[in-house]
């Protein structure tokens, strides 16, 4: 294939996550009601997982060519231009501060769980490689801190142990009675359709993004930082708006933050694609910064979260943007 060839077909697969991804929001929105799970939980389990398919198989791709870095960039490469979305959705949103009005215990829950989940593999990166089967024990350990999580958040959607002051311009998630009884089955069918449109597009971006790689000599990293991981992250940016067009605004920030709570499972799944041994030790300094840019960006948003300024993008956008502005200065400038 010629250059031009590799650049059309990393391009073509990109805008059909974006077109798919489109059509995600209203389907999980539905699926909210009708499970009687709720926008913050639906979008981070549903949306969430669905629109990271095409970076778990991006990653896991990778990881299984040994492309180490590029694996591991693009799993965390995409948490900064998640999180940064939501400054963007909020720049739209210009009524209320978007962390305000889509107040909700499961978010702040997430967000906490993304530290504790970004955190385990920055520390085993300082300690000398284990390896069981050729699988690092801490991936077993990011999938059970994952579930363990999820169940809590479930746990506490159901029994609430901590409310949002309510205010006149919080969002609160009120069910469609059309989809409480809406057929189940037809609702799921057309969402696992577009998880698997999804998760091949996905593929196409991992194997021509490392193509480009190649081609020009570009480090794993840059190019996973900066354009496969973007790349698959365009559904998480056309879910994040056409929700907040919706007012699904609880959806919003959930999908953003639940997303970015799966892709640390990427890293799991790379290290078992991954059969040079563990794949935490098989990174450098780039990917290390990428992990730490991710991990200040959550805890920003967690402030916003906790904080809840009223009007514009608040403190933690400002912050957040210039975050993002200087991992991606270090990424191009660092030799």
């Amino acid at each position: 294939m010629t250059d031009w060839e590799v650049i059309g077909l990393f391009a073509l697969a990109a805008a059909v996550i974006g077109v798919v991804g489109s059509y995600m929001v209203a389907l999980t929105d539905r699926l909210a009601d009708r499970t009687g799970l709720g926008e913050t939980i639906a979008g981070g389990l549903l949306l969430g997982m669905s629109t990271s398919l095409a970076g778990v198989v991006t990653s896991v791709s990778a990881a299984s060519e040994g492309l180490a870095s590029l694996a591991v960039a693009n799993a965390i490469g995409g948490i900064p231009a998640q999180t940064s979305f939501l400054v963007i959705a909020d720049l739209l949103n210009r009524r209320v501060n978007l962390e305000h009005a889509a107040a909700d215990a499961n978010n702040l829950l997430q967000a906490a769980t993304l530290i504790v989940l970004l955190s385990l593999p920055l520390s085993i990166y300082m300690l000398p490689p284990v390896t069981v089967l050729g699988v690092h024990p801490v991936s077993i350990v990011l999938i059970g801190v994952y579930i363990f999580a999820t169940r809590a958040a479930i746990g506490l959607k159901a029994k609430p142990m901590w409310r949002p002051e309510r205010t006149s311009d919080t969002r609160t998630d009120e069910p469609d009675r059309a989809s409480q009884i809406e057929a189940l089955a037809p609702l799921l069918g057309k969402f696992l359709a577009m998880a698997v449109i999804l998760a091949v597009s996905g593929y196409a971006v991992a194997a021509t993004g490392a193509e480009l790689s190649a081609r020009y000599g570009i480090s794993q990293t840059l190019v996973g930082a900066l354009l496969t991981a973007v790349a698959t992250s365009i559904p998480e940016l056309v879910t994040t708006l056409a929700a907040v067009r919706r007012g699904a605004l609880q959806l919003a920030v959930g999908g953003i933050i639940g997303g970015n709570t799966f892709d640390i499972l990427f890293l799991s799944l790379s290290d078992i694609g991954y059969r040079s041994g563990s794949i935490y030790h098989a990174i450098g300094d780039r990917d290390v910064l990428l992990v730490i840019g991710a991990i200040l960006m959550t805890a920003v948003l967690l402030m916003g979260l906790i904080m809840r300024e009223r009007r514009g993008v608040g403190f933690e956008g400002g912050t957040i943007l210039v975050i993002y502005a200087a991992i991606l200065a270090a990424q191009i400038f660092m030799t």
